[in-house]
């Protein structure tokens, strides 16, 4: 029980910016509490689009104004770490065209040129999507979004081999009981916010493996910044599709 509380509380001080602290005898890197901060992953996702939802419910009266606002602070709370990925992974991605070597290039602390357009590139499209939606009154398909963005990068551990220590040693965390046990318990809480949660399940699924193995066959690795890549393109997907057919 007690690594099944340290996964939970893992899950958020490495995907958000919540306030989380550990004791210093806490032990972060057995494989339970590994497995564990996976399982609550989507969970992550959940609380910080009810959050979300809730800052653009009191800011609702400053219409498009307080949407933008929400939308940011949603990038904000989960401190811009998958955006981050989106920049290194196209910076990878253009030195591999011009012959260099995109893993060196990728573990640099500076950001190409490159990497900052498609970030911008990126910020836009989610920012107004979820303007979007939000104006529109899909919360809970937003919401769902967020949910069906972190469960599909569960999937990815088990398709891909990682190029990155830390990467593999969640792979091999997470067992089947772990993967079967999320993806019910999210599907199941996701289905009660909305009817659609499998339809849009399914596609966030294949457009996680599609990103991902796009991005594999430029750069020829798979690591932590290609699942973050990943996400942010599942999301600008999903958003899309939940535009384009529920409004």
């Amino acid at each position: 029980m007690k690594n099944l509380y340290l996964g939970l509380k893992f899950a958020f001080s490495y995907f958000s910016i919540l306030p989380i602290t550990f004791k210093d005898s806490d032990d972060l890197s057995k494989k339970e509490v590994l497995a564990s901060m996976l399982l609550f992953l989507p969970f992550v996702g959940l609380i910080l689009g009810l959050g979300t939802v809730v800052l653009f419910a009191l800011l609702t009266h400053l219409e498009w104004y307080g949407a933008i606002i929400s939308a940011v602070v949603y990038m904000m709370l989960y401190g811009f770490i998958h955006t981050e990925a989106v920049m290194d992974v196209a910076d990878a991605i253009y030195a591999s065209h011009s012959g260099k070597d995109a893993y060196e290039i990728i573990k640099e602390p500076t950001v190409g040129a490159m990497g900052v357009l498609y970030a911008i590139g990126f910020v836009l499209l989610k920012v107004s999507s979820i303007v979007y939606l939000l104006m529109h009154g899909l919360l809970v398909e937003f919401i769902a979004v967020l949910i069906i963005s972190r469960l599909s990068l569960l999937l990815l551990f088990k398709v891909h081999t990682f190029k990155s220590s830390f990467a593999t040693q969640l792979k091999e965390s997470l067992s089947n009981k772990y993967l079967i046990s999320s993806i019910t318990l999210f599907t199941i809480i996701g289905s009660l916010l909305t009817p659609y949660f499998i339809v849009l399940l399914i596609q966030g699924l294949f457009f996680s493996i599609l990103i991902s193995m796009i991005i594999k066959s430029k750069i020829g690795f798979v690591n932590g910044d290609v699942l973050g890549a990943t996400l942010e393109g599942v999301e600008v997907l999903l958003f899309f599709c939940v535009a384009v057919f529920m409004v």
